[in-house]
């Protein structure tokens, strides 16, 4: 740490409170109804020793301007974004399941959002769910973000304080039920973490100190100033947090939001050092917690080690998910451009990215990085995810844009491809309900904008079909999961599970590598040194020996 740790920390006689604030001479916090004086220290921080104040008490930061704002390392945010931060004490929650981990090539990953994930849309609520998800197959189960967001429903990605949780969802002490009831039935949890930016209803840091700069520019605004002179303290507000999930929430990984949206100039990056101090932690208790990026970038420094790379256990392939939905919907709009030949496929799947230098007619340059020496367990995919689902126009899944037949082949080469499995909430399943684009910015301006925005972006490629508003309510609502398993949803799932059970006795192979992948036009061979044998057609004509639309799997 560059100065002392950011925000509320309970002592023998009280809290001490401390916010970075250079550019301010005086500040006081506001609490146990009064304000109390804090003291200027060396970099630019303001602290105070409230005593009497303790886990529970409100408070708020005052500025020379008179503005009273909440801490913007708050870790609980009980009336929402705006209103007072609450001290919190992660050193108290209680935890009855040890856990130690999931080996990396063990992991079956599965991506939850907790407000659509049940009915009651709470972490609570979710827990019900995990021996269902243990029965499947899955290892890990991967939270959308819980960071608090304005109201009560959001996909996560406009939280505004890196170190708290979302008290519609629970608020922290729920975040540790969900972990500790997922140990004790053999799961891991990751945790997606945004430290790209932060959203626009709710953000204060700005008023406080120079946490961005117009160096850096993102797709929302100014980036977070990583590499000025100033920015120790920054760093240290995104890396604390990065290490407080999984020191003292025990999460077993992270997987970090859009790495090359993290502008960093610096001799090491961000996302390096975030790693470093995940694996300090790791080391000192024995655990397997891993990084894993999501990366748009097709270059494995993402995962190559120091000095070389930043060091992540994986990252996100997006070109598996490209490569497959091209080839089953036809689809090439945007960046689908690049996909639709079943030799893609066939690449990805021997390779893990479609572009390794070759140029890109999307990007309009050469593109990617040679993957030789990587193991295919550095690669997670994906079918369907979140983005790829819910920033359609209308959120459709692939069980209302494909054959129901395409469905099982598609788990097949998911389950049994040489990437790190990821399933999106309801793909188990054949989930055919939406998973829309749904905000509720309390700032009316900012809500029509989002509305109106949303519309104007993708009203053509919507064929003139209205597009759900994001603010309404019932564009939340009809993402919500049904959890069907009748009929053909019965039969979807059993075959998931069986497929994800070869995985888990061939694991060591599958993560350590590639397969010898042979094709006849839409239909696939993969084998690998251990005997096992995967076949899959991904059309309706007969082809390698299968009918179509139609997977085998032989185990040597």
């Amino acid at each position: 740490m560059h100065g002392p740790e950011h925000g509320a920390a309970p002592t023998p006689r009280g809290v001490r409170f401390a916010v970075w604030a250079p550019g301010h001479e005086r500040l006081a916090v506001r609490a146990l109804g009064r304000d109390h004086p804090m003291r200027r220290e060396p970099g630019g921080f303001h602290v105070a020793e409230v005593a009497g104040a303790s886990v529970g008490t409100r408070y708020r930061f005052v500025l020379p301007d008179g503005r009273a704002l909440p801490d913007p390392a708050s870790r609980r945010q009980p009336d929402g974004v705006h209103e007072d931060s609450s001290v919190f004490d992660p050193g108290q929650l209680r935890w009855r399941n040890p856990f130690r981990g999931v080996a990396r090539d063990r992991l079956v990953l599965y991506e939850l959002h907790v407000g659509t994930f049940t009915g009651e849309g709470t972490l609570d609520a979710a827990i019900a769910w995990l021996p269902a998800l243990s029965a499947l197959g899955v290892t890990c189960v991967e939270l959308l973000p819980v960071q608090p967001f304005p109201g009560a429903r959001n996909w996560g990605y406009d939280g505004v304080y890196p170190w708290a949780v979302h008290e519609a969802y629970g608020g922290p002490e729920a975040l540790a039920r969900f972990v500790d009831a997922a140990h004790g039935h053999g799961l891991g949890v990751c945790l997606d973490v945004v430290f790209n930016h932060l959203g626009p209803e709710g953000n204060y840091l700005g008023a406080f100190a120079p946490y961005f700069t117009e160096r850096h520019r993102s797709p929302w605004g100014d980036g977070l100033d990583l590499d000025g002179p100033a920015a120790g303290p920054v760093r240290d507000l995104l890396v604390g947090a990065a290490v407080q999930w999984v020191k003292q929430f025990r999460v077993d990984a992270l997987r970090l939001d859009a790495v090359h949206a993290i502008l960093d100039d610096a001799p090491r990056h961000l996302v390096a050092e975030i790693v470093e101090a995940v694996a300090g932690v790791a080391r000192e208790e024995g655990r397997e917690i891993h990084v894993i990026a999501e990366s748009d970038l097709e270059d494995r420094k993402v995962v190559d080690p120091p000095l070389r790379g930043w060091g992540c256990a994986a990252m996100w392939a997006d070109d598996f998910h490209h490569a497959v939905h091209a080839l089953l919907t036809g689809e090439r709009r945007g960046f689908l451009a690049d996909f639709g030949d079943p030799a893609h496929l066939a690449r990805v799947l021997a390779s893990g990215f479609r572009f390794q230098g070759e140029p890109s007619s999307y990007r309009g340059r050469p593109w990617g990085t040679p993957t030789a020496g990587l193991e295919p367990s550095r690669f997670v995919f994906a079918a369907q995810n979140h983005d790829q689902v819910g920033n359609r126009p209308l959120g459709e899944r692939l069980s209302t844009l494909v054959p129901w037949e395409a469905l099982f082949p598609v788990a097949a080469l998911t389950a049994l491809g040489p990437g790190l499995p990821l399933l999106f909430q309801g793909e188990e399943y054949g989930e055919t309900r939406p998973f829309l684009f749904f905000t509720s910015h309390g700032d009316p301006a900012l809500a029509a904008s989002v509305s109106e925005g949303r519309r104007t972006e993708l009203i053509a490629e919507a064929g003139g079909r209205a597009i759900p508003d994001p603010q309404a309510e019932e564009t939340f609502l009809a993402s919500k999961l049904s959890h069907r398993r009748d009929g053909r949803h019965g039969e979807l799932w059993r075959a998931w599970r069986d497929l994800l059970a070869v995985r888990q006795r061939h694991a060591e192979t599958i993560g350590a590598r590639w397969p010898e992948v042979t094709r006849d036009g839409r239909a696939f061979r993969l084998t690998w040194p251990d005997g096992l044998e995967l076949r899959v057609n991904l059309g309706p004509e007969p082809a390698m020996g299968l009918a179509g639309w139609g997977h085998e799997v032989r185990e040597g």
